[in-house]
């Protein structure tokens, strides 16, 4: 314990604490104590479990609000305040850090609840109503992006509750699209197929039903089935019908630049590499401002790995593994999604060149992860 203590600079006291379980490590410390014992990326890992199992104990908690603001009949305030605020943080959705966004969208939450309590008509009951199933769409989102699995599915199924109790096909369908999102990420194709499609019977007007089309051609990519191109093209269709959103960058409005990112996805799979390039090429260059900052990391990142992939099958292992490594870079990040997709890189790799050092340097970065 002395060692390590010199070795980390860190007091010897707070260390023990650590090892006996009284404290959590922060990252900081976590990645210094990685670094020091050669965990390859375990330590750093097991940090952020810790602090994301803490908060998964509690998957009722968004759930157990939008219940109490279900049972309540009452509200006031300023809706169109409120509903600039929950459009705001739908807006930050692809920049800002998951927990903090998180118990922002949970504190909001509260005072719809609050709101909800007070006497108001049945228009203002039901505005309020949709503002807590945006909230809780949003809260679910990022509760999966932490692996929050448990608590992810408890808020959806709340979330979809709202927007029916509501009269919301919108986010109704939204909670159809998290439940195809869950399935594809977890292996489970077909079941992502099923939820894009019921998803797209209930929202026909609004622009989830182009993203319920573009998970339903990425798990059907994923299950080899012909005809993709058939689905990429409607989608692309109802996408040219809808209206562009005045906030593009709100996670839960689709424009032709995020369409390019989703087309990008089923190309790779489908092995059309040059579509896939093309299309990863100009989400980049769409997500890069002129001084090298990145307006949605979790999309250039999945961009990079997308190149990475194409590189691969070219014989450019080198070209591979620099751009996989670069995509799983800290930020921003879904971390269930990159898992999802780094994995494929890293099998595509392991199939082309098995036993090589660069493929096992790319493995270890995906376990850090």
């Amino acid at each position: 314990m002395a060692d390590l203590s010199k070795a980390t600079h860190y007091h010897r006291s707070y260390l023990s604490n650590l090892e006996n379980g009284r404290k959590l490590p922060n990252e900081d410390l976590a990645r210094v104590c990685d670094e020091v014992l050669r965990a390859k990326g375990e330590l750093l890992a097991a940090a952020r479990d810790d602090t994301v199992s803490k908060l998964d104990q509690t998957p009722w908690q968004t759930a157990e609000l939008v219940q109490r603001m279900q049972a309540s009949d009452t509200t006031a305030g300023t809706l169109e305040s409120l509903h600039s605020t929950v459009e705001e943080l739908c807006c930050q959705y692809n920049h800002r850090d998951a927990l903090e966004l998180r118990q922002e969208a949970h504190s909001w939450l509260q005072h719809v609840t609050g709101l909800l309590r007070r006497p108001v008509g049945l228009k203002a009951h039901a505005d309020l109503l949709v503002a807590g199933g945006w909230l809780a769409l949003l809260a679910g989102c990022v509760e999966y992006d932490l692996g929050m699995r448990t608590a992810a599915e408890s808020t959806r199924t709340a979330a979809m509750q709202l927007g029916l109790e509501a009269g919301h096909p919108e986010i109704t369908g939204w909670g159809h699209e998290m439940t195809a999102w869950f399935a594809l990420t977890q292996g489970r194709f077909r079941q992502a197929v099923d939820a894009s499609q019921r998803g797209q019977a209930i929202a026909k007007t609004s622009s989830v039903h182009v993203q319920l089309i573009a998970q339903e051609a990425k798990a059907k990519a994923r299950l080899g089935e012909s005809g993709l191109h058939t689905v990429l093209e409607r989608g692309r269709d109802v996408l040219d019908r809808l209206p562009y959103p005045d906030r593009p960058d709100n996670h839960f409005k689709i424009d032709p630049a995020k369409w390019d990112y989703y087309a990008m996805d089923v190309h790779r799979i489908a092995r059309d590499d040059d579509l896939a390039t093309k299309y990863a090429s100009a989400v980049i260059s769409d997500n890069i401002t002129p001084d090298g900052h990145e307006l949605s990391p979790m999309r250039v990142s999945e961009c990079r790995i997308t190149l990475g992939m194409v590189a691969g099958r070219e014989g450019d292992l080198e070209q591979a593994v620099g751009l996989g490594l670069t995509g799983l870079k800290d930020g921003r990040q879904s971390k269930v999604h990159l898992q999802m997709i780094a994995g494929e890189l890293d099998q595509e790799l392991r199939q082309r060149f098995p036993s090589e050092g660069l493929v096992t340097e790319f493995e270890e970065a995906l376990r850090g992860l």
